[in-house]
């Protein structure tokens, strides 16, 4: 991808299954990779990873439901490395629960880490991306966001405002030529997914799913990072409030 080479990139959620894979196809294309998870050991295990593909990265622990701990780690991460030119909002979380049955506690912990979280670090990185003139973010955002997802009520919800976030964002940010765009995973082959895989509410979604996609098999991590890598180099210079599905065809929707 044209114009990745060099620039510094913060991935969120950067230990887990699909952040891991966007963090290495990052650090493949050339870029700096600021990897950002709440568990220390899973961040720095794709640190690892990246530089055993001899790539270039720095792991944080960093907890995004807090703002103070976003605006810290983005500091150290732009006085080691130089302002952040790539933000990817990959942290997500949520259990298969049918919405009469989840409580307001479980409720709050949903929106803090699906939302809140997502609003605490485009916060802190859009004002250098201001201040430079330029950027890119892409958000994770869910296909459950476009068509709804039995079980996952508030986690839908959460996504549904990042794709309208998003969108508002990239108006007010088009005049500083900074690009913000969604990619809508499908169900994908994670360990968040497969704990869906309980319960008989979580179970028969779960083999549901593996039945609805045209493709015939769940995603993959992998299928997930060249839409991002895409949305995050040059070849996208024009598109921005843009939302991108990756689903196996599963979510063919306007």
């Amino acid at each position: 991808m044209r114009g990745l080479s060099d620039k510094v990139a913060i991935v969120t959620g950067g230990g887990g299954a699909i952040g891991r894979a966007i963090c290495a196809r990052l650090a493949t294309e050339g870029c700096i990779v600021g990897v950002f998870d709440r568990d220390r050991e899973s961040a720095e295990d794709t640190e690892e990873h990246i530089l055993e593909l001899k790539g270039r990265a720095t792991s944080a622990a960093v907890d995004i439901t807090d703002y103070n701990s976003c605006t810290e780690a983005v500091t150290r991460l732009e006085r080691q490395h130089g302002p952040v030119d790539i933000l990817v909002n990959c942290a997500g979380y949520d259990r298969c629960i049918a919405f009469l049955e989840s409580d307001p506690v479980f409720w709050d912990v949903i929106i803090d880490i699906n939302l809140k979280g997502h609003l605490n670090m485009l916060h802190c990185v859009l004002k250098g991306m201001v201040e430079q003139g330029r950027g890119r973010v892409v958000t994770i955002s869910s296909d459950a966001a476009r068509v709804g997802s039995t079980g996952e009520s508030v986690y839908a919800a959460c996504k549904a405002g990042l794709i309208a976030l998003t969108k508002t964002l990239a108006r007010e940010m088009a005049d500083k030529h900074i690009n913000l765009n969604v990619v809508c995973p499908g169900p994908t082959d994670t360990p968040l997914l497969k704990s869906f895989n309980e319960g008989e509410l979580g179970t028969k979604i779960y083999q549901a799913l593996h039945r609805a996609i045209p493709f015939r098999r769940l995603g993959r991590p992998d299928d997930i990072v060249g839409a991002v890598a895409f949305l995050a180099s040059e070849e996208a210079a024009f598109i921005t409030g843009q939302v991108l599905s990756v689903s196996g065809g599963l979510t063919m929707v306007d």
